[in-house]
């Protein structure tokens, strides 16, 4: 029995981290998972052979249909699932432009799939909503190893509070408004903690000017490192279907401020702050009025919600493949 999960992204981010450590979680003698690579925009889909289940983890995208059209049309008896590890409300209200376009796409991808996967239930409402009956939709927040930060000690009290913001240099994560934020705030003991690597490292470093306040620390070889050297953690993204580095932060101690964009408001739900207004003002307030003695307390609770969270991911995925493999079964046997 394989399990076999296709992907085309080949960088070393929280897609390839959660298939390690699902494959990790959930392999055994009886269930074997393997990962196959795919170059996007290939036409014929690859050889599978004792295929159990097809999980996609592919870009969806016009460039992707002919494959995924025949991935479905080669192994049409067997269950594929698609988890949408990309797209969210938010992402549409910020990056697309042909809106009738790009619903057409999702709706003809999605329709080749036995199970859509949401990562979050904010994305699987809004799954839920434009594309995909009940019946066919799951959500699983994703996981990833986790040991090296629930490994990290608690913080201890500093002169200075240290914010730490890690991921891409890109829009998406709407650092540029955090860097303006703590600009506008009055603040002297709060300073800023960028880790990371992109394209708008040139502009934020430009709008961070000569602020001695905020700090490019480079790209984080160890996020849970990086946590270790900072107080709490801030996501001020645009748009983000789940939000991998605040469960990280749980795991670490470490208190979390979000915005509300698509799966961070479920983090908020879980006990992550709100930053309430995500702009540079709405910033600038919550730094003015920010007591860390607040966030320190519930590093014991957020390291337990971590904890949890390991086991309902593992869990959810072997529901989800044991119902497709009762039909399938259920299938045959009335063929």
């Amino acid at each position: 029995m394989t399990i076999y999960h296709l992907i085309d992204d080949a960088g070393f981010g929280g897609v390839n981290r959660m298939l390690d450590h699902l494959i990790r979680a959930l392999g055994h003698d009886a269930e074997r998972h393997e990962v196959v690579r795919i170059k996007r925009g290939q036409f014929s889909p690859p050889r599978l052979e004792n295929a159990s289940h097809i999980v996609s983890h592919l870009s969806v995208c016009w460039k992707n249909m002919p494959l995924m059209t025949a991935l479905r049309a080669r192994y049409a008896e067997t269950p594929l699932i698609h988890v949408e590890h990309s797209y969210s409300e938010r992402f549409v209200a910020a990056r697309v432009e042909n809106r009738d376009r790009f619903e057409t796409l999702l709706s003809a991808a999605y329709a080749l799939f036995d199970r859509i996967v949401a990562v979050s239930a904010q994305q699987g409402r809004w799954l839920g909503r434009k594309f995909v009956g009940a019946d066919r939709l799951a959500v699983i927040e994703p996981c990833v190893e986790l040991d090296d930060f629930h490994a990290v000690p608690d913080r201890i009290a500093g002169r200075k509070t240290v914010i730490g913001a890690i991921g891409r240099f890109d829009t998406q994560k709407g650092f540029d408004i955090l860097i303006e934020g703590l600009r506008k705030s009055d603040r002297q003991d709060i300073e800023l903690h960028l880790y990371g690597k992109g394209d708008e490292e040139k502009r934020l470093r430009k709008l961070a000017g000569n602020d001695p306040r905020i700090v490019f620390q480079g790209y984080a070889e160890s996020p849970a490192a990086a946590m270790a050297s900072c107080d709490v953690i801030a996501m001020p993204s645009r748009y983000e279907p789940y939000g991998l580095v605040a469960l990280e932060a749980m795991a670490a101690g470490r208190p979390v401020i979000a915005s509300r964009a698509d799966g961070l408001a479920g983090h908020i739900a879980n006990g992550a702050a709100g930053v309430g207004d995500n702009t540079p003002d709405g910033w600038a307030k919550f730094f003015n009025e920010l007591d860390i003695n607040d966030f320190r307390r519930g590093a014991v609770s957020r390291r337990k919600q971590a904890k949890e969270a390991e086991q309902v991911f593992a869990e959810r995925w072997l529901r989800l493949l044991g119902d497709l493999t009762e039909r399938s079964h259920q299938f045959l046997m009335a063929a």
